[in-house]
């Protein structure tokens, strides 16, 4: 695995903070050249898979969002989880625990906000699938527009301070208006190339330039879009990664999970409905930095009354769409 270096390390930060900042800047705050800065990113893009995506955000958008678990056997979890992968309607979709387990993110529109029953539908009705559980997201504590600790360390305060865009506004108390065809072609566009260009974008869109800057100007103004980046954590020293899924007594759940979002070694915590109510995501250097963080830091939060531990084995589709299936 490609190991980075602190101009990298920095580029990768920077793009956390704005997915689409002028790399002119980036090369100003790192103290390099422009095009320093642009023959990182493409290398990063080929030797660790950095992509920057663009995404609605569901809470400003009135959208639904559901962990699906899935139990195959083996010989067939594989074959399930590439189809799902191929969906519009999924993201973060992983094989877990031994391979025999799916988990699935799947996002459902406003208009039709019981779409996992058609998911649930649509998988094949074989003896091969052995268990399904969805799990709706009712609130996520750290991950979406909140980035990993682990990708942001390399910029100081200052340097953040001068690439950071604008505060985004808190979502909306009410979703907002379904969007108009233009922005649905810009967001699809943006799933799967966040930096692509504003030429690019508005053929994609069936615009003009400056209407497809005017629009992503617009739905960024608004709190509706933020942009994420995609890479192989290995390349930051992740090979072991792992869903922790809790149970926390009502009255401790809020409690706890804001203690555990500020653990540096979870990406993602969101309380869902079902028997947990907990869900947590730990990337770790090794097996045994795992098991230490489970004893240790994990053990100490008080309000946890049942973990279970479901290792990640690979991901098939992180947040960004699918390249050629859209």
């Amino acid at each position: 695995m490609t190991e980075l270096d602190d101009l990298e390390r920095g580029l990768i930060h920077a793009l956390q903070l704005d997915g689409r900042v002028p790399f002119a800047a980036v090369a100003d705050v790192l103290g390099t050249s422009v095009q320093t800065v642009t023959r990182r990113y493409q290398r990063l893009r080929s030797s660790v898979g950095l992509r920057v995506i663009g995404l609605l955000d569901p809470a400003a958008d009135g959208r639904q969002q559901w962990l699906v678990r899935l139990t195959a056997t083996a010989g067939t979890a594989q074959t399930i989880a590439r189809a799902l992968a191929r969906r519009d309607d999924t993201s973060w979709v992983r094989l877990a625990s031994g391979g025999t387990e799916i988990i699935s993110v799947v996002t459902t529109s406003p208009d039709l906000p019981y779409a996992h029953a058609l998911l649930l539908r649509d998988i094949p009705r074989t003896r091969s699938i052995t268990a399904v559980s969805a799990h709706y997201i009712l609130h996520t504590y750290l991950g979406g527009p909140s980035a990993w600790p682990g990708r942001t360390a390399a910029l100081t305060t200052d340097q953040q301070a001068r690439l950071k865009p604008p505060a985004s506004p808190e979502p909306p108390a009410h979703p907002l208006l379904p969007l108009p065809l233009v922005d649905q072609r810009l967001v699809k566009a943006l799933a799967i190339d966040g930096r692509a260009s504003f030429t690019d974008l508005a053929a994609a869109a069936g615009t003009s330039a400056s209407t497809a800057a005017r629009r992503l100007d617009a739905l960024r103004a608004d709190g509706r879009m933020f942009f994420d980046v995609e890479m192989d954590d290995a390349a930051l020293g992740v090979t072991t990664k792992a869903m922790l899924w809790m149970s926390v007594a009502p009255q401790h759940l809020d409690n706890v999970a804001a203690e555990l979002s500020r653990h540096p070694e979870l990406a993602f915590v969101a309380a869902t409905t079902g028997r947990t109510n907990l869900v947590a995501q730990v990337l770790s250097t090794d097996l045994a930095s795992l098991h230490r963080y489970l004893i240790t830091d994990l053990a100490q939060v008080q309000g946890i009354t049942d973990l279970e531990t479901a290792p990640i084995l690979t991901t098939l589709k992180a947040t960004g769409a699918v390249r050629g299936t859209g």
